[in-house]
C-alpha cells in the first residue's frame, strides 16, 4: 500500500506543475508546439502514475496473506553479461514514448 500512497503523492505533485508552467509562459505559452508537448508529457506522467498505482491496488487486494514468491527461476533467468549490453548500448526498450531528444537523462548502472 506503500506504493500506491507514493505513486498517487508523486501524480499529484506532477499534476501541480502545470498551472506553474502556464503561468510562467504567459498566454502564448499555448501557442508553442513544445510547450504543448510539454503539457501532453506532463499529463501521461500523471495518467500513468494513477494508472499504476490502481493496478497495485487491484493486485494487492486479490493477494492471499498466505502467498510466497518463489524468485529462483526469475533470478535464473537474468543474465548479468545480457543485462550490461543492453543497458551498455543506449536503447531504452519497453518504454512507449521515445526518450531521444530528452536532456540530462543517464542510467545508474
Amino acid at each position: 500500500m506503500r506504493v500506491v500512497t507514493e505513486l498517487h503523492d508523486v501524480a499529484y505533485l506532477i499534476e501541480r506543475v502545470e498551472p506553474q508552467l502556464l503561468e510562467l509562459g504567459g498566454d502564448k505559452a499555448m501557442e508553442s508546439p513544445e510547450t504543448l508537448k510539454v503539457l501532453q508529457g506532463i499529463d501521461l506522467a500523471v495518467q500513468k502514475s494513477r494508472g499504476l498505482a490502481e493496478f497495485i491496488d487491484t493486485i494487492t487486494a486479490d493477494v492471499s496473506n498466505d502467498w510466497k514468491v518463489d524468485m529462483t527461476t526469475a533470478l535464473s533467468l537474468v543474465k548479468l553479461a545480457e543485462m550490461q549490453k543492453a543497458l551498455g548500448d543506449g536503447l531504452r526498450h519497453g518504454h512507449s514514448q521515445p526518450l531521444s531528444k530528452a536532456a540530462g537523462d543517464f542510467d545508474f548502472f
